[in-house]
């Protein structure tokens, strides 16, 4: 049966940082026998489905995170109806739709930006479909935006609102959205739940608040249970992952234009009394990367180990593999890395919870295996890879976050970045035997390469998009590989990728295809990149020279004298790791497929600059964006895509 396709909202006003407009209930009563039913519903924004005063949504943030114009996902529930009245209730909260807060990749711009809305259709022995007839007002959240926070006002509750026998005669009716422009689907990815809960390790009294440690730098919510509050407190919670020297909470690096206007709203969640003994909140539209909450507007009374409790949420996957060793450290980079990549799945990988929540594709690519060794992460890789393709546009271009409103075209993809296409379905299909993931990225492939075809310079080369990003001990963009090495290099693994999965699932002439263009960039790789006296890339460099190494652009009988004048390189640098991240995902592999895992099992640890080791020494439990020295700014403290040592 077709999904519903009559989209509703409250109003056509949304939320921004200059007029806060209620997140909004809407319900629908109607009459039963009784009996089995099924409710289908789907959202632009996020939503809360709610059955006769019962919540019965799969999980936060639901039904998922995409861009609406290309793909709005459905959620399914069997539920059993009650004789007599029943009634639907539904909240929606802003989600992709209005992520205002996501301005700084342009997600204020975005061409399908408004207001919130959804779509119902609920069967049984009666049937209902999202229309005019539902009742709508304003819910006691007044402000979401999942990037920055959520603000609620008990005073505001509406009680009963979804339950049978209360008077919606004052409620406005519902407005008929535009038509949807997007793909409608059910959503097969794995719902976003709560995994564990934390007590806090410390509470510190700091000017003006208190700030509590949890111990551990992962992502959630905190859930608040406030006693003897005031009617009209205003308790406010901000979030980061470190403290300053002084013992606040470190919100300077928490976003890409520091000290904007924006500041005072990021990772900020407010809630207002309304004077009862025992008051408890948990937001429903936001989440936040974390290890520290700083709270303020409540008494020293009040500032117990109960007012707070950390509850960590991600994905519906689950453990499949693992690493034991007698080797403390080894164990404890499993654990951050495994701590990182969970703490970064919400649908579908993103760079960071707590700066960011990007679907930047690097990041993903280079952690799939690691992540498909690890956990159960086969069906959200699938449903994302339906983003990514969707996200392709008429040129063959892909855009380095997904979802985008259009933002990660002119900066923030290429070659390096766009191997998310390969690496997601190599992964799903070599671990999982997954062929549906080549059948949905088949037609991306061809396109894609044919863009590549028409990017490429004189000699045959690419040098376009990001290159070895987050090179140890610089700046993000300071590299030392040349963009035509790791662009060209990481353009043939894609092409190689792609002819090696539409074989198997026996699209041969479109295999061919991706063979051809495979070979004509080795082609010029070898031409113009490998001086052959030397057996040297160009950049003479650790990257350059593994990433040639690994994705054969040495023929086999040249691989000993490159390896030769890797480990030349690598002793130049007092055997450290100097790469940025598209060399440093295949070093090591690169160094055990010779024989060296001695020296690369030494690079890891360190402990000295720069090295996994030395993260350790310096109390990370997580995964960092980068290798930095003592007190170089690192942006993010848990990212995942350092991860594939594990």
């Amino acid at each position: 049966m077709s999904l519903p396709k009559s989209f509703i909202r409250a109003s056509e006003k949304f939320n921004d940082f200059s007029e806060f407009v209620p997140a909004p209930y809407f319900r629908k009563s109607f009459e039963s026998n009784g009996g089995s039913a099924k409710i289908t519903i789907g959202a632009a924004g996020f939503y809360e489905l709610f059955l006769n005063g019962e919540k019965i949504t799969k999980g936060f943030l639901a039904p998922y995170i995409s861009n609406p114009d290309d793909i709005i996902y459905f959620d399914e529930y069997t539920v059993q109806l009650q004789k007599g009245e029943n009634v639907i209730g539904v909240m929606l909260g802003n989600g992709f739709k209005n992520n205002f807060g996501g301005y700084v990749w342009g997600f204020d711009k975005a061409a399908f930006r408004g207001a919130p809305e959804f779509a119902l259709r609920l069967e049984g022995d009666t049937e209902i479909e999202s229309d005019t007839s539902f009742k709508t007002a304003p819910s006691p959240i007044y402000f979401d935006d999942y990037r920055l926070g959520e603000y609620y006002n008990a005073n505001n509750e509406i009680s009963g609102w979804c339950q049978a026998g209360f008077d919606d005669s004052a409620w406005e009716n519902a407005q008929l959205a535009p038509e949807a422009k997007g793909e409608l689907r059910i959503c097969e990815a794995e719902p976003i739940v709560a995994k564990d809960e934390f007590k806090p390790v410390s509470i510190t009294k700091a000017k003006d608040g208190f700030v509590y440690d949890f111990g551990v730098n992962t992502t959630g919510l905190c859930k608040l249970n406030v006693k003897n509050a005031v009617k009209g407190q205003t308790i406010t919670m901000r979030f980061a992952e470190e403290l300053l020297p002084d013992g606040s909470v470190n919100l300077e690096k928490l976003w890409c234009n520091r000290n904007d206007f924006a500041f005072d709203f990021i990772h900020k969640d407010i809630y207002v009394c309304k004077g009862e003994e025992t008051e408890c909140y948990t937001p429903s539209f936001t989440y936040h990367g974390f290890r520290y909450c700083f709270v303020s507007g409540v008494t020293e009374t009040q500032a117990t180990e109960d007012l707070l409790t950390y509850v960590q949420f991600y994905s519906d996957v689950n453990m499949c593999g693992g690493f034991l060793t007698s080797n403390k450290e080894l164990t404890a980079l499993q654990a951050a890395t495994v701590l990182s990549d969970v703490s970064n799945l919400h649908y579908f990988p993103t760079d960071c919870p707590h700066r960011e929540k990007n679907g930047w594709t690097a990041d993903a690519a280079f952690s799939a295996e690691q992540m498909m060794l690890n956990l159960t992460v086969q069906t959200s890789f699938r449903e994302w890879i339906r983003n990514i393709c969707k996200s392709q546009n008429s040129e063959g271009a892909l855009p380095g976050i997904v979802p985008t409103g259009g933002w990660g075209f002119e900066w923030g993809n290429g070659p390096s970045w766009d191997s998310v296409i390969a690496f997601l379905p190599l992964a799903n299909y070599v671990y999982r035997g997954d062929t549906e993931i080549i059948k949905i990225t088949a037609p991306t492939y061809v396109k894609y390469l044919k863009y590549l075809d028409t990017v490429k310079d004189e000699n045959g080369l690419l040098e376009l998009g990001l290159g070895d990003w987050a090179h140890v001990g610089r700046g993000a963009e300071q590299f030392k590989a040349p963009l035509k090495v790791t662009a060209t290099i990481m353009a043939k693994f894609i092409a190689d990728t792609a002819a090696f999965l539409m074989g198997e699932i026996g699209l041969s002439e479109e295999s061919a295809f991706a063979k051809e263009c495979s070979e004509k960039l080795k082609a010029a790789a070898r031409r113009h990149l490998i001086d052959f006296d030397t057996y040297t890339v160009l950049g003479e460099c650790q990257t350059s020279q593994a990433i040639a190494i690994y994705y054969n652009i040495f023929e086999e009988d040249e691989k000993p004298k490159a390896f030769e004048k890797l480990l030349e390189l690598i002793a130049k640098e007092n055997n450290l790791m100097d790469t940025g991240i598209v060399g440093g995902r295949i070093l090591f592999d690169t160094l055990s497929l010779f024989g060296r895992h001695d020296l690369a099992l030494k690079m890891i640890l360190g402990p000295e600059f720069p090295s996994y080791g030395y993260w350790l020494s310096k109390g990370a439990t997580t995964l960092w964006e980068g290798f930095k020295l003592d007190d170089a700014v690192v942006s993010s403290k848990n990212h995942h895509f350092w991860g594939f040592i594990s």
